[in-house]
């Protein structure tokens, strides 16, 4: 079986209980141990994370601990990073032995199947600010500079921009338009048979014109996950 999840958001200021969060997610993980082959955990899973050279921030014991155990078990773990989790560089990989990749999309095959596989912050039309952020972003030099600066100045910034981010984007659509302009982004894509997505903070499973659109939602309120067993693909929600 191949498990998809995204926008788990771990460590955001505006969950209430980080903590119980965590368990949550490590529980999930917990629970596919027994029939994952392969996890795609498919952007924003952490709220902000910065690697610096010789120290990584605090937190995710648990959740790391989880992602360790399934990769020691055989599970092929890949992490595409998302707008909030860009700045993955080599601890996690080395670490755990999970594959990171920084792509607006990449393709694989499954089963005869073929997916495109996204987070979706850089399918279809941005905006030039948007654009400008992303390579800001990416930067090298820029990433340079942004570590020189000490972390008690850039975590506590880096989580405020979160918050309003979060605040002027979800909840002020109609999930149906919200779900029409999902479909507009990805008509530009290469035909596949399933494309899938997160980023959106929605559920979305319908048929489009180039394939099968798939967003998978989120675990700050929907606690939804997408699993491939072959044939079929399905969108379920975590039950405790």
């Amino acid at each position: 079986m191949i498990y998809f999840i995204s926008d788990l958001h771990l460590g955001a200021r505006y969950i209430a209980d980080p903590r119980r969060h965590e368990q949550r997610v490590v529980e999930f993980l917990h629970s596919i141990a027994s029939d994952a082959t392969e996890l795609y955990l498919v952007g924003d899973v952490l709220d902000y994370w910065y690697e610096y050279r010789t120290v990584v921030p605090r937190g995710y014991v648990r959740f790391f601990g989880a992602l360790a155990s399934l990769a020691d078990a055989g599970v092929k773990i890949t992490w595409l990073t998302g707008n909030h989790d860009i700045w993955l560089f080599d601890y996690l990989r080395t670490e755990i032995g999970l594959e990171v990749i920084d792509a607006p999309w990449v393709e694989r095959s499954f089963a005869g199947k073929r997916f495109i596989i996204s987070h979706g912050d850089r399918i279809g039309r941005r905006s030039a600010g948007f654009r400008f952020i992303c390579s800001l972003f990416r930067c090298r030099l820029c990433q340079w500079l942004y570590s020189a600066i000490h972390p008690r100045w850039t975590v506590p910034f880096a989580h405020n921009w979160s918050r309003s981010s979060r605040k002027s984007r979800y909840g002020i659509e109609d999930v149906e338009a919200h779900a029409r302009q999902v479909e507009q982004d990805v008509s530009t894509l290469p035909m596949a048979d399933f494309i899938v997505l997160g980023h959106h903070h929605i559920v979305v499973d319908r048929p489009i014109a180039n394939g099968r659109l798939i967003v998978l939602g989120d675990w700050i309120s929907q606690f939804s996950y997408g699993c491939f067993d072959g044939p079929n693909f399905t969108i379920k929600t975590f039950q405790q």
